[in-house]
């Protein structure tokens, strides 16, 4: 087979599943660090963590540094990702959300000038340990869901679309798309229990 072949990078098509495709191209930039691969989750995934980052409370410039250094750690750490675990989706969201607290934190210490006598405070241990343990518990409810449950979730809640752009995307009638989320919902609250 020539070079040229193997370096071909697949778009995700409309036959197969969302998350199928961005698993071939994250598993290329962890393989062989693919530019266009990496472009391709770039270009989707950056909007919706910085918009997800400013849904959250983050203001612009800080939404968008954190999200370019969410989507740089996608380029280092590609080859860390297991599909097993968690959706292409969930683990970029997980990073952002791992790089948000990051932030807050820093943005929360004090400047040289600002310092006080007396012994430093130290950041909330339990509050850091609580979110990791609550993604992790999400992650894995996440996986118990159907594919086509799990696939609206990360849809509506880390693409954040609408309900109408998930029906125009999927091509599903609404009132389908609003029972799926609401049985995927409450599945959810029972695993999270």
């Amino acid at each position: 087979m020539a070079q040229h072949e193997t370096d071909k990078v697949r778009t995700v098509t409309q036959d197969e599943t969302p998350d199928a495709g961005w698993v071939k191209l994250v598993e290329a930039v962890g393989a062989r660090k693919d530019q266009r691969a990496f472009s391709q989750l770039f270009d989707h995934f950056a909007p919706r963590v910085k918009a997800f980052l400013m849904k959250s409370g983050a203001d612009a410039p800080l939404a968008e540094e954190v999200a370019q250094d969410v989507m740089a750690t996608l380029w280092h750490k590609a080859h860390l990702f297991d599909p097993e675990r968690a959706s292409v989706a969930t683990w970029i969201f997980t990073i952002a959300r791992n790089r948000r607290i990051d932030a807050l934190r820093k943005s929360r210490r004090p400047e040289p000038e600002e310092l006080t006598w007396g012994p430093e405070h130290e950041p909330d241990q339990a509050e850091t340990i609580a979110l990791q343990q609550e993604s992790e518990q999400l992650g894995k409810a996440l996986a118990t869901l159907p594919e086509a449950q799990r696939l609206l979730i990360e849809r509506a809640y880390f693409g954040e679309l609408s309900h109408s752009e998930i029906a125009a995307e999927t091509g599903l009638p609404l009132g389908t798309i609003k029972s799926r989320l609401r049985l995927a919902l409450e599945r959810l609250r029972q695993e999270m229990k």
